[in-house]
């Protein structure tokens, strides 16, 4: 049943409940007692919750992912595109993805198969000032400045213009980013509101939230927010998009919790497109490790083409065999949809609802379900905590290391195959190549002095572990 604005209005200013479960480690180097068995998350766009509760079940949770972030839980503005789900009209948790019933289902469904929730959380803007006034997926009415039960002008940035000066500060976190309404952040009032949305989450056991547009507030004010949660150390991380140049840098931001290292993907694009020799050095220049959250591609950088996505094909998979392997970040797959439209909406969308995802149909990418991934997945988690060892290149597209005495990988950019010998740290035996798959249909036999040989496919890899062996 969908609930009203005004009913809203009195929910979200009830007081959360406060409650505990298994959160992120500390950490990418970190783990804690109740932490879930992996940092691996799933970024899954656009997937409804009925779709993504099957997933958890059938696959994500075997595959050994610990997390899966979901699209925003709250009701938004209508329409077929995907960004659509970024302009928020109240914090019902009723929207294009399902109802409230449906998330919460998800959510058991996925802890039962040993992962957890991330949410997205739009808590920077609302919507857009283009829009004018509309009705919201779940019913709800809104206005320039109006959104009865909840916000009205003064819980708005005076600013009323667009973004125009990306070295201005005050200028960034206070003006509209491409016409959304942008909160006042530094209003108690508001944070307030901010933080009962979230804590309702919290109480239907969500455990880390990803903060859509971070750097358009001040760190201080998300500080602020985030001391008033339930849980004010639970996991997020936050998007802040960092440019040389501009006052509001990511580091800014560590202080309460993990920051997107943009940079990672953009150099992961420039090394697969050109020579990966050099990507023992990736972590120079960025976020600490323990501070980073990495990825290969998300929803903005697949169309705007800042970095790989899916129609690369083998190379994009080796990039996210690369990003599983190495030691930096804690890292996150993404899986969405075909598109060639840059705003078009999942397929089978309509203005209040998408549909559930397939990975029978060519359209959704599915790729959690890639024997590649899946077997890295495993990978990463059997070398957890170990640093990197051994490492070696070609001087071009050819790269390996390994994961201190618990793992090794080899990593081949080229479109011919490779064989070579590589000398690791690892205890003789029979290797699993998890970078094939998880049913060990390809071996590696490693010498007691660690040295073994190995063909390693054109734009594919080999890797191996101790936990991984016949």
């Amino acid at each position: 049943m969908r609930r009203t604005a005004a009913a809203l209005g009195a929910t979200i200013m009830l007081s959360a409940c406060a409650w505990s479960n298994a959160g992120l480690p500390a950490s990418a180097d970190e783990t804690t007692e109740d932490a879930r068995d992996s940092d691996v998350i799933l970024n899954m766009f656009q997937w409804s919750w009925t779709s993504v509760a099957e997933e958890c079940g059938s696959t994500i949770g075997p595959a050994g992912f610990g997390y899966v972030q979901v699209s925003p839980p709250q009701e938004e503005i209508q329409g077929t595109e995907w960004w659509t789900s970024y302009q928020p009209v109240s914090y019902q948790i009723e929207g294009k993805m399902g109802t409230r019933e449906e998330f919460a289902e998800m959510v058991q469904k996925c802890d039962e198969a040993g992962v957890g929730v991330i949410a997205d959380a739009v808590i920077n803007h609302t919507t857009g000032a283009d829009t004018g006034a509309g009705t919201g997926t779940a019913g709800s009415s809104y206005a320039l400045d109006d959104f009865p039960g909840i916000y009205g002008p003064e819980h708005f940035n005076d600013c009323r213009e667009d973004i125009s000066d990306y070295t201005d500060r005050d200028n960034v976190q206070n003006c509209r980013l491409s016409s959304l309404q942008d909160l006042a952040t530094g209003s108690e009032e508001v944070q307030d509101t901010l933080a009962a949305y979230m804590n309702d989450l919290l109480d239907m056991g969500v455990e880390g939230f990803r903060i859509d547009a971070a750097k358009h507030m001040p760190a201080e004010d998300l500080a602020a927010i985030k001391s008033k949660l339930s849980d004010p150390d639970v996991y997020w991380v936050q998007e802040v998009i960092g440019a040389a140049g501009e006052p509001i840098q990511p580091s800014e931001y560590t202080g309460t919790g993990d920051v997107h290292e943009f940079d990672y993907g953009r150099q992961l694009k420039s090394a697969f497109g050109g020579s990966i020799a050099g990507l023992d050095s990736i972590a120079e220049g960025k976020l600490d490790s323990e501070d980073a959250g990495v990825f290969v591609d998300n929803h903005d950088t697949e169309r705007n083409g800042e970095t790989l996505n899916y129609k690369d094909g083998d190379t994009y998979t080796l990039a996210n065999d690369f990003m599983l392997a190495y030691d930096y970040g804690r890292p996150s797959v993404y899986t969405g949809y075909t598109f060639e439209d840059f705003d078009a909406g999942a397929p089978g969308s309509t203005a209040t609802e998408v549909g559930d995802a397939s990975c029978g149909a060519e359209e959704w990418t599915c790729t959690q379900r890639l024997p590649e991934i899946q077997g890295m997945v495993a990978f990463h988690n059997a070398v957890a905590g170990t640093e990197v060892t051994d490492w070696w290149d070609d001087g071009d597209n050819n790269i390996a290391f390994g994961r201190g005495e618990k793992g090794f990988a080899a990593l081949n950019n080229t479109e011919g195959e490779v064989t070579n010998t590589y000398r690791s740290s690892l205890p003789a035996g029979t290797y699993c190549n998890m970078a094939a798959g998880t049913d060990c249909t390809e071996t590696v036999t490693v010498a007691e002095d660690g040295s073994f040989e190995a063909v390693v496919p054109a734009k594919g890899a080999v890797a191996i572990d101790v936990e991984h062996m016949e």
